[in-house]
C-alpha cells in the first residue's frame, strides 16, 4: 500500500473561530500525525500540511459575539490552535493560514480555471436580504425556529440542538442576526458547480475503484450521496468577509468557504516550498531536509500521479473531501485526487455529544493547562478509543485507567524494571548476552514480528489496533521478566541475568522506535534513558540495537499515576462549565424554559403488563428511499430477527446504529410504513432540546432480555 513515490497528507483545516476540543484531535489530527510519523520512520518522501480556515460566516459571527473584528478573531484563535497542536506533538511541515495572499491567489486561480473552461453556471435565485442592514444574509446570519425540534435559535444551515441539516427557507419565523428584523427574499446571482455532471466519474472512482479499501463509514456516506443524485452547488456567497470572486460583475461576492478551504491544502504546500526555496520560515516547520527545494516543487505533490494524497477529516467533512473537492480537482484537469479519506466518526464526552457552545467539551488549551506534562497520555487515551467506524466516548475515568493501568503499570513498569535492574547488577551498562534458551528464542521471535504487525495496522488506518499492538509489545517484555525472574537468578547465575537483561533492554530500545509515532514525547524520554539515537522502522525488530557495554542514561519514570482527586476535579469542572452555559431559569422554573410534556392519563398495572418490552441488538440498518426520518432496521430480539421501521434517521446514521442494543416493544401490532411491515417499536427518550436518545441497558445484556 506504500508503493507510491511520495506522499501528501493533510489534516482538516480547523476554523479559527474559537478553541478546539479533544474530539477534533480524535477526528483528524492525532491519527494523521501517527500515520505521517510512521511514514517518515520508513524513510518515505512525505509532506504533512495543515492550517487555519479563516473565512466563512463563523468568523464574523464570532467577532460580533466578542465585540471585535474578524481579523482580530482569526489572529487570536490561529495562534491558540497552532500552539496547542505543537504542544500535543502535531508534526506538520507547515501550519498555514487561508488569510494569506498566496491562498487568495491560489483559490482565485482555480476558480478562474473552472470559469474559463465553462464549467461553472450562472444562476439567479431568491435569497434572504436584511433591509435594515442592506445586505444579503449568508446561512449563519439567519436564525429561526427549527422545523424538526422547535429550537427557536436554529441557524440557516443547521440546528445545533438536534443536528439537522437545514436551508434558510426551512426555518420558521426567520430573523437576521445583524438587525433582528425579519428578512425578505431578493434576487441575487451566483456561480454554481454542476456536481451532477460528475456522477459517472465519481461512481467509477469511488464506488468501483475504492469499494474495498475505503472505510465502510466513508464509502457508505459517499454512496448514499451519489445514489440520491447530486445537485448543483453555489460556489459563491454574498458576503464581505472572504476571498473576492475574481470576475468583473461579482461586486460584493466572495468564494464559498467550502470552495476555498480545501484549496488551503494546495496553498499551504505552495507556501512551504516558497519558504524552503527562499530560506524563510514564517509558517514552515519542516520535519526533514528538503535539500535543493524549488518554489515549483509543490506541483510534484499535487500534479504527479506518483504521489499518494490522503485526507484525514471528521465525518462531517466527508462529503466535501470525497465529492465536492475531488470534483473541483478533477474538473481543472491539473490535479490528482485523494487516494484515501480515512475519516473518523464523532467522539462523545461522558455520555453526551461534545459541544463547546454548551460547555460540554475538553478544550485542547485547557487540557494542556491542567496536564502540561502529559501530552502523550491524551494521545494514548484517544488512540485507544478512536471513533474509527462509529461514534466513541471519552470519559475521565477511562482516561485515568488508561494512564494508571496501561501506561504506568505495563509500558512504564517494564522499562523501569529493565533499566533499574541493569543499573543495580551491571553498573548501568548493557550486559553481554550468553547462550539463549527456548524462552529467549520465543520472545525474540515475537519481538521481530511486532514492527510489521503494527505497521500493517497503520497502513490500513486501524489506529486502535496498532496502538493495542504497541502495548502488547510492552506486555511481552513484562511477561518475559516475570517468567525469567532475573532478580532471583542474581544470587546464583549472573551470566544468565546478563542475557535476560540484554534482551529486556533490546525490547525497550525497539519500543523507543515503534512508540515514536504514537507517543513522541515518551519515545524521546526513553531514548534519553537508553542513550539511544533516533531509529528507523527498518531497524525495529532487531535484538542488537544496543551494543554490549553501551552506557545507559539515568533511569526514571516515563509516566506517573493520576489520583482520583484529580479526575474528580475534572468531572466537576466539566459539569460546572455546562451549568454556566445553560440559560438562566425564570422564577418557578428549575431547569429550562422549555416545558416538560404533561403526564398522560393513568393506566392500570394490568395495562402495563400487556407490554412486552425486550432488549434487542440492531444487526442491519439502511435508509428508506424518499424518507428523511426513517431507517429500516433488522433487530435480533432473542426470539427472532425482525424488521422495524424507526424515525431516527435525523439522529443516527445506519453505520452508527448497527451493533447497538435497543429497547423494543415487541408485541406492538405490525403495521405498514412506506410499504414495509414494521414489527415493533424502538423506545427513545426525547430530551428537552428535541434530541432523541436510545434507551439502552447500562451494560450489555443478552438479546431478548425482558424489561419489567
Amino acid at each position: 500500500m506504500l508503493e507510491h513515490k511520495r506522499f501528501l497528507v493533510t489534516a482538516a483545516l480547523p476554523y479559527a473561530n474559537g478553541p478546539k476540543h479533544i474530539g477534533h484531535l480524535a477526528g483528524a489530527y492525532i491519527p494523521s500525525d501517527v500515520y505521517v510519523r510512521y511514514l517518515r520512520s520508513l524513510g518515505k518522501d512525505v509532506v504533512f500540511v495543515c492550517g487555519s480556515d479563516e473565512h466563512g460566516t463563523a468568523i464574523p459571527n464570532q467577532a460580533l459575539k466578542e465585540h471585535t473584528t474578524p481579523k482580530a478573531i482569526i489572529d487570536k484563535y490561529h495562534a491558540l490552535i497552532r500552539d496547542c497542536f505543537a504542544q500535543l506533538g502535531m508534526s506538520f511541515d507547515i501550519y498555514h493560514r487561508t488569510s494569506e495572499p498566496i491562498h487568495h491567489q491560489t483559490s482565485q486561480e482555480i476558480f478562474k480555471t473552472l470559469y474559463n473552461k465553462g464549467l461553472l453556471t450562472e444562476e439567479v435565485s431568491e435569497q434572504y436580504f436584511d433591509v435594515t442592514a442592506n445586505t444579503f444574509l449568508a446561512d449563519r446570519y439567519i436564525i429561526g425556529t427549527c422545523p424538526k425540534c422547535g429550537n427557536p435559535n436554529a441557524y440557516g444551515d443547521q440546528c445545533e440542538k438536534c443536528g439537522s441539516t437545514l436551508s434558510p427557507r426551512e426555518l420558521i419565523n426567520p430573523r437576521s442576526t445583524l438587525s433582528g428584523s425579519a428578512p425578505v427574499l431578493k434576487a441575487t446571482k451566483h456561480w454554481y458547480l454542476p456536481l451532477q455532471h460528475y456522477e459517472a466519474w465519481l461512481s467509477d472512482w469511488i464506488l468501483k475503484s475504492h469499494k474495498d479499501d475505503w472505510k465502510v463509514n466513508v464509502y457508505g456516506q459517499c454512496k448514499s450521496w451519489i445514489d440520491a443524485g447530486l445537485q448543483p452547488r453555489a460556489m459563491t456567497r454574498d458576503l464581505d468577509w472572504g476571498i473576492k470572486v475574481p470576475l468583473p460583475d461579482a461586486e460584493g461576492k466572495v468564494l464559498y468557504v467550502w470552495f476555498d478551504a480545501p484549496i488551503g491544502y494546495i496553498s499551504a504546500t505552495r507556501a512551504l516550498f516558497e519558504e524552503l526555496s527562499s530560506g524563510t520560515k514564517k509558517f514552515a516547520t519542516p520535519q526533514r531536509s528538503f535539500a535543493g527545494a524549488t518554489a515549483d516543487d509543490w506541483k510534484k505533490y499535487w500534479q504527479d500521479e506518483e504521489t499518494r494524497l490522503v485526507h484525514f477529516v471528521g465525518k462531517d467533512n466527508i462529503v466535501f473531501h470525497c465529492i465536492i473537492f475531488p470534483i473541483m480537482l478533477h474538473a481543472t484537469g491539473e490535479f490528482i485526487v485523494p487516494d484515501n479519506v480515512p475519516a473518523n466518526e464523532f467522539m462523545n464526552l461522558e455520555g453526551d455529544k461534545m459541544s463547546t457552545s454548551r460547555g460540554w467539551s475538553i478544550e485542547m488549551h485547557e487540557y494542556l493547562h491542567d496536564f502540561a506534562d502529559k501530552p502523550d497520555v491524551l494521545r494514548y487515551a484517544l488512540l485507544t478509543n478512536l471513533p474509527e467506524t462509529k461514534d466513541s466516548e471519552f470519559t475521565w475515568k477511562d482516561f485515568q485507567a488508561k494512564n494508571n493501568n496501561e501506561l504506568v503499570a505495563i509500558f512504564g513498569n517494564f522499562v523501569n524494571r529493565a533499566l533499574v535492574l541493569t543499573q543495580k547488577y551491571f553498573g548501568n551498562q548493557v550486559p553481554a548476552p550468553g547462550v539463549f534458551t527456548a524462552t529467549d528464542d520465543k520472545v525474540l521471535a515475537e519481538l521481530k514480528a511486532f514492527p510489521s504487525r503494527i505497521g500493517s495496522s497503520l497502513e490500513n488506518y486501524r489506529f486502535r489496533e496498532a496502538t493495542a499492538h504497541l502495548m502488547d509489545l510492552a506486555r511481552t517484555g513484562n511477561k518475559y521478566l516475570a517468567e525469567t525472574e532475573p532478580w532471583k537468578l542474581a544470587k546464583s547465575d549472573m551470566p544468565r541475568v546478563g542475557s535476560i537483561l540484554n534482551i529486556a533492554l533490546q525490547i525497550a530500545a525497539n519500543m523507543a522506535i515503534v512508540a515514536e509515532p504514537f507517543l513522541p514525547f515518551t519515545a524521546r524520554k526513553l531514548r534519553d534513558m537508553l542513550q539511544q539515537q533516533p531509529g528507523h522502522w527498518a531497524q525495529a525488530g532487531s535484538a542488537t540495537l544496543l551494543d554490549f557495554g553501551h552506557k545507559l542514561g539515568t533511569p526514571g519514570l516515563l509516566f506517573e499515576k493520576i489520583d482520583d482527586t484529580v479526575i474528580e476535579a475534572q468531572i466537576k469542572k466539566l459539569n460546572d462549565s455546562k451549568k454556566s452555559m445553560e440559560p438562566a431559569s425564570q422564577p418557578g422554573q428549575t431547569e429550562s424554559a422549555t416545558p416538560v410534556p404533561p403526564a398522560k392519563p393513568a393506566i392500570s398495572f394490568d395495562d402495563f403488563q400487556k407490554m412486552d418490552i425486550r432488549v434487542g441488538t440492531v444487526t442491519k440498518a439502511e435508509p428508506v428511499e424518499k424518507s428523511k426520518k426513517l431507517l429500516k432496521l433488522q433487530v435480533d430480539t432473542g426470539i427472532d430477527t425482525r424488521t422495524v421501521m424507526s424515525g431516527i434517521a435525523e439522529h443516527f446514521t445506519p453505520e452508527g446504529i448497527v451493533g447497538k442494543q435497543v429497547t423494543l416493544l415487541v408485541n406492538l401490532a405490525p403495521r405498514k410504513i412506506m410499504g414495509v411491515e414494521s414489527q415493533g417499536m424502538i423506545l427513545m427518550a426525547a430530551d428537552k432540546d428535541g434530541t432523541l436518545r436510545l434507551l439502552q441497558p447500562n451494560e450489555k445484556v443478552s438479546a431478548g432480555a425482558t424489561v419489567s
